[in-house]
């Protein structure tokens, strides 16, 4: 039960809640029951000994902590609904003051959401780009074509050269010991890619196929910790010369790999798939410099640990995308010469960008009265169930309605920040934005409503308890 909420600082409110006997009674018995298993009491059988016993032996409070264990949970999330709070993180610096048969008295603290002042979301001003497709833009969608279409041709006659792709063995050495991560077979190589250390590819050009050799690099400054700024000896065999054979770009080629059967009917198709592709790019780089306004717009003095958050969700999605393509993050940190806290470090700046566009648009729904109807989470419901091929009733058990709304509120705020908005012509040449307010991840925010809730809403766990209980006797 609630006893008091209030608030001790910035964002930070301390709860006092109590637990009565009965509830407290019934969670001791639910650990005697739990735990008499492991416990062996002089005369009873192991796992048998009465409750009464056990408490005797070991004192009547052997069971409190097992007890509180189980009943914290559900005590903190009530006392955080009733007192309407809405939490970023998990409860910290819990205090039992007492502890018995007449049931628990205990206090914690817990970080809320910032209070937000909105500054301009109506009318907000932005420019749209043109989306005119120039021939050069035609030329290079072909030649993707052409080398999509390419086929790999082995050469022996020469040696290796710039662009050419190269099939070798290596094995890197430091200090003339094997290191992780420096070996593999029959890699294919581009040469003039980049993608080794700098020095490395270079020093393959003007071999030729079965020689082996040694290439020396010094791994730069910044690479992974245990290699940084080392000298490495990698021992080379090269197997293979491959170079790219390009098809020849006329009408036999466009049959073969299209629809068409003209050159020209296929530049007129490509001219327009970039013009839309344009349009939509502009209409998102358009939504993008609306939102960065109106996130940038709030006041809020937002806590730390909502950007640490959003860091590391958004650290978890790029490994996510990472393993998609075959890749596991703690490969990719080593080859960048990264680590976990560098990457998360990165990432402290979008992550305090979408933390500020997700409290703007909450506070927008509000100002506005925006509401999600039965309609609304039903329409949506049917798009999600059509676009993962499953049956309604299943993605309504995996996205919580609850969850689903928040989205579709946020997107009628988008809507409304877009309806409203003032569209400006763009100059003529205008240096590229960087990008602080994802578009795709605002305009669809029902990507992560399948997930479950954050922790902070589901306090699941128990903080350790500071050594001030006292056991109450009867």
């Amino acid at each position: 039960m609630l006893k008091s909420s209030n608030k001790v600082e910035t964002n930070v409110y301390e709860v006092e809640i109590s637990i009565d006997a009965e509830t407290f009674e019934a969670a001791i018995q639910k650990a005697y029951l739990k735990q008499r298993k492991n416990i062996t009491v002089k005369g009873f059988r192991k796992g048998k000994a009465p409750r009464t016993f056990i408490e005797k032996m070991y004192g009547e409070g052997v069971f409190y902590e097992d007890a509180l264990e189980i009943v914290y949970p559900d005590a903190v999330s009530e006392a955080i609904k009733e007192a309407e709070l809405s939490i970023v993180d998990t409860p910290f610096d819990l205090d039992v003051s007492e502890i018995g048969k007449n049931g628990v008295e205990m206090k914690f603290k817990v970080t809320v959401k910032p209070e937000v002042k909105l500054g301009e979301y109506k009318g907000v001003k932005a420019t749209k780009s043109s989306f005119k497709v120039s021939a050069d833009e035609v030329k290079a969608e072909l030649a993707k074509m052409q080398e999509q279409n390419s086929r790999m041709l082995s050469v022996d006659d020469r040696a290796v050269k710039k662009d050419d792709t190269a099939v070798i063995d290596f094995e890197g050495f430091v200090d003339g010991v094997a290191f992780d991560g420096g070996k593999a077979e029959n890699y294919e190589l581009v040469i003039g890619s980049n993608s080794f250390i700098p020095g490395f590819e270079d020093q393959i050009i003007g071999h030729k196929v079965g020689e082996e050799f040694d290439v020396n690099v010094t791994f730069p400054e910044d690479y992974h910790e245990e290699l940084a700024s080392k000298d490495a000896v990698f021992k080379i065999k090269l197997h293979e010369i491959k170079v790219k054979e390009l098809p020849a770009l006329d009408d036999e080629f466009v049959k073969d790999v299209s629809e068409f059967d003209t050159l020209d009917e296929l530049k007129k198709h490509i001219k327009s798939d970039l013009e839309e592709k344009k349009k939509a790019d502009a209409d998102a780089a358009f939504t993008n410099e609306l939102l960065e306004k109106v996130a940038n717009g709030i006041e809020a003095e937002i806590p730390a640990v909502m950007i640490e958050k959003e860091a590391e969700e958004m650290v978890e999605e790029f490994a996510y995308r990472l393993q998609m393509q075959g890749l596991d993050l703690n490969t990719y940190l080593m080859y960048t010469g990264m680590d976990k806290d560098k990457l998360l470090e990165n990432y402290k700046t979008p992550a305090e960008n979408q933390v500020k566009l997700k409290l703007a648009l909450e506070a927008i729904v509000k100002a506005e009265n925006i509401e999600a109807t039965e309609a609304d989470l039903e329409a949506e419901y049917e798009k999600l169930a059509k676009a993962y091929n499953m049956e309604i009733d299943a993605i309504k058990k995996a996205v919580p309605a609850e969850n689903l709304a928040g989205d579709i509120k946020s997107q009628k705020a988008i809507g409304l920040i877009k309806d409203s908005a003032v569209e400006e012509k763009a100059a003529k040449k205008t240096a590229a934005k960087k990008e602080t307010a994802k578009a795709d991840d605002a305009e669809k925010p029902a990507k992560k409503t399948a997930a479950k809730k954050e922790s902070a809403e589901k306090p699941a766990k128990k903080p350790a308890a500071k050594k001030t209980a006292k056991k109450t006797e009867e």
